[in-house]
């Protein structure tokens, strides 16, 4: 990369640096596309794999066009049930092949992203109504990746949120003050 500004010339060992977390995440998702592919491979499945690194953590996406997008939603399965299995499955082919714990995030046939949105829009109702009436609101059962997309949502929003309940139970109760 070049800059025009001599004030701004980056020497080319800064340039070609990479933080050392960016290169284990894009490590991770190579392995976890590796494995995908052979999945994908063994079940006669067509997908294209997309690898993004953002917010320090791995995101996959597998995606088709047209018909195949059937097959792909049945690795979705009800309520994301199987999507879920799959990447646990993912995270721990990383974790046999580096020794390291991922977090990475697998989305199928674009489950999660519309998963992400329609949490959006409940929080963003959820939180409307709480600035409104000023009382707590309490929401629906969420996993841990759901809560804490809320979480951060409810943040950005000025409000404050926390996790209540236990195992399948917990969910997430957004106040206009901290709970002491």
């Amino acid at each position: 990369m070049l800059l025009h500004q001599k004030e701004n010339t980056v020497s080319e060992t800064q340039e070609n640096y990479v933080e050392p977390e960016t290169t284990a995440l894009e490590e991770e998702g190579d392995i976890a596309a590796d494995y995908l592919e052979e999945l994908l491979d063994i079940a006669d499945i067509d997908g294209d794999i997309d690898i993004e690194v953002r917010n320090n953590r791995t995101y996959l996406s597998v995606v088709t066009e047209g018909d195949e997008s059937e097959d792909l939603r049945a690795l979705v399965g009800k309520n994301g049930e199987v999507l879920d299995s799959l990447q646990e499955l993912v995270r721990l082919s990383v974790l046999s092949a580096t020794g390291n714990r991922s977090r990475l995030i697998l989305d199928i046939a674009g489950h999660r992203a519309n998963r992400a949105n329609r949490l959006a829009t409940m929080a963003k109702d959820a939180i409307a109504r709480v600035q409104e009436t000023g009382e707590d609101e309490h929401l629906p059962p969420l996993g841990a990746y759901e809560r804490k997309l809320v979480h951060d949502l409810v943040a950005e929003n000025g409000l404050y949120s926390e996790s209540e309940g236990e195992g399948k139970d917990r969910h997430i109760v957004i106040s206009v003050t901290e709970s002491e």
